[in-house]
């Protein structure tokens, strides 16, 4: 694309000398009539050649003016990269947008319940999102699920989010949780969880109210989970600070109390509070208070405080 932008630069430039040495030759042709010519008639050809030189240099003017922005614009994009105002407006123009998030926590927990063993855990996704509302995902982090889940949790989603309302937004989808690295022959692990959420924004207030469900599957021993939320987030003004509090409910094979061994639907409560700091435009750091209820096992559902260090581009 190089070469075509400085075949077109050599082009402009051929044509522009073209352009100024137009004049130069009719004027040197005229000159030449001159001595013959009667003063009237030198006079008259005098006066179009000044104004056929005026023309052309007018011409030739315009036509640097015009071709110049074009030729730089080509140059960017065939020797740069695409910044982030030119991706921006392809965005814009396609309706589509790429995002990806990466994130070192100290443990990973999912509903109040340690899913990396108490050890820190890496996490990182991708998101592909249309102007519509429609988007499609995938989240993952690494985890210690022994034998049957292994050392790996997939999660790949689709659904849509929008405005519904000034200061309200709603998203619905289907999420399915994959353990794609676990060892044991024949183990079901994986499952599907459809979900919606309602979030309100007042100022620098929000809150959003949730819900996911989990019907009957083999992989959760034909049993089902329903779990019910909400969210509440604090940007306090002039600062890079967000208070975030969590609530949770859990009624069924992931309640923190649940029977195993009879299967006797039963209940629990998670809750969590934190803060967050946002470093940077991309970069934030936040530390936060989980707790769950149910027996305090160590490092599965023991309260404790943990810290998230997150990266969005």
């Amino acid at each position: 694309m190089l070469t075509s932008v400085r075949g077109l630069t050599a082009a402009s430039l051929s044509a522009g000398l073209l352009l100024t040495a137009a004049p130069a030759f009719a004027l040197e042709a005229e000159s030449q009539d001159l001595a013959e010519a009667p003063a009237s008639e030198t006079a008259i050809d005098a006066s179009i050649s000044e104004e056929l030189l005026a023309a052309s240099v007018a011409i030739d003017g315009f036509a640097a003016t015009e071709e110049t922005p074009v030729l730089t614009t080509q140059i960017e994009r065939a020797s740069q990269p695409v910044d982030d105002v030119t991706a921006s407006k392809a965005a814009g123009e396609s309706g589509i947008e790429l995002s990806g998030n990466v994130a070192l926590v100290s443990d990973y927990r999912f509903r109040g319940v340690s899913f990396s063993d108490g050890d820190i855990a890496l996490q990182g996704g991708i998101d592909l999102g249309h102007s519509s509302g429609l988007y499609v995902g995938t989240w993952a982090s690494t985890i210690s699920g022994g034998t049957d889940f292994g050392e790996l949790e997939l999660d790949v989603y689709a659904g849509w989010s929008g405005d519904v309302a000034e200061g309200v937004t709603f998203d619905i989808g289907l999420l399915y949780y994959i353990y794609p690295t676990g060892d044991t022959p024949g183990a079901l692990t994986d499952y599907f969880e459809p979900y919606a959420s309602i979030g309100f924004a007042v100022g620098p207030a929000s809150a959003t109210v949730g819900i996911a469900y989990a019907w009957d599957q083999a992989s959760l021993g034909d049993d089902d989970n329903l779990y019910l939320y909400t969210d509440f987030e604090y940007g306090i003004p002039d600062t890079p600070i967000t208070l975030t509090a969590h609530l949770g409910y859990t009624d069924g094979v992931f309640a923190t109390d649940f029977d195993s061994v009879t299967f006797a639907q039963k209940s629990s409560f998670d809750w969590g509070l934190g803060a967050s700091w946002a470093v940077t435009d991309s970069l934030a750091l936040g530390f936060n208070y989980v707790d769950t209820e149910g027996p305090s096992v160590e490092d599965f559902t023991d309260a404790g405080f943990f810290f998230t260090l997150g990266y969005s581009m």
